[in-house]
């Protein structure tokens, strides 16, 4: 019998006793078992099946009921060879978007001011969204589909706002590829619970320790091939880059440096 515990060692490369005596199945291992798949058939998704799913997105918790997203669904062959890129693999692209101009709108229906253009609803509105696709990728998942969050989409935003006629107060924060697999993927092994998880006090006094560890499981069952080492240029490549490697060589160089011009000329002072 496959047991959570079988799903806990592949997620994380650890043995643990951790739900040894709970069987393989439900939410909960769906959960563990999840993995981004990049690859569909043709096979489209039925529309009333996207309702569904759309309305799980729906379902997801909202900071205060406020509900600060939007989600563009699309199908437009021409808006998607405007942009290229992962997109035109799925069957299904929607893009979420955090969106705050709905409240402002609402606020001069009811005669009310609005003094919320700052950064803590900015992040409200991120979450929301964030939360929204979360909930539809559960959902999707749990019938067969396959998703892949696409941040890329924020380093042709300007495009995209203009493909998606994405007024001033919204803008997509990811976009997400939806289809029926035609691969089975792979499982990424994740962080240790030690390292991510805090009992009381955050406390990351083993963190070299924990991170090696992990680079070394990660590399065991997975090596990063040349191609997709980061900045090679610049640092080189490696017979061993570990996840910690190839991330913080990432996070040296500065990602989407135009983004906070962006936001302040679509609508957010971010006061």
């Amino acid at each position: 019998m496959t047991t959570i515990a079988d799903l806990y060692k592949n997620r994380f490369g650890l043995d643990r006793e951790i739900g040894q005596g709970m069987k393989a199945e439900g939410t909960v291992a769906e959960i563990l078992n999840r993995r981004s798949l990049r690859r569909y058939t043709d096979e489209p998704v039925p529309d009333d099946l996207l309702d569904v799913l759309l309305a799980c997105a729906q379902s997801a918790p909202a900071k205060s009921d406020l509900q600060q997203y939007s989600i563009v669904v699309v199908t437009d062959p021409k808006a998607r060879d405007v942009i290229g890129g992962w997109e035109g693999a799925a069957p299904v692209f929607l893009m979420f978007c955090a969106d705050s101009r709905r409240q402002r709108r609402l606020a001069e229906f009811r005669g009310h001011d609005f003094e919320n253009d700052n950064v803590d609803t900015f992040m409200n509105s991120c979450i929301d969204a964030a939360l929204a696709m979360q909930s539809f990728i559960i959902a999707a998942e749990s019938v067969g589909l396959g998703c892949c969050p696409i941040s890329q989409v924020r380093n042709k935003i300007d495009e995209w706002c203009d493909v998606l006629g994405l007024p001033e107060g919204v803008f997509p924060i990811s976009g997400l590829c939806v289809g029926w697999p035609s691969t089975n993927g792979f499982i990424s092994m994740r962080l240790p619970p030690s390292v991510v998880v805090h009992r009381d006090k955050y406390d990351d006094s083993k963190l070299q320790e924990d991170v090696d560890g992990y680079d070394a499981r990660r590399h065991a069952i997975y090596q990063i091939p040349p191609e997709k080492q980061r900045l090679t240029e610049r640092y080189g490549v490696l017979d061993f880059c570990g996840w910690s490697e190839n991330t913080t060589r990432q996070l040296s160089e500065a990602e989407r440096p135009g983004f906070k011009k962006f936001l302040n000329g679509h609508g957010f002072t971010l006061k």
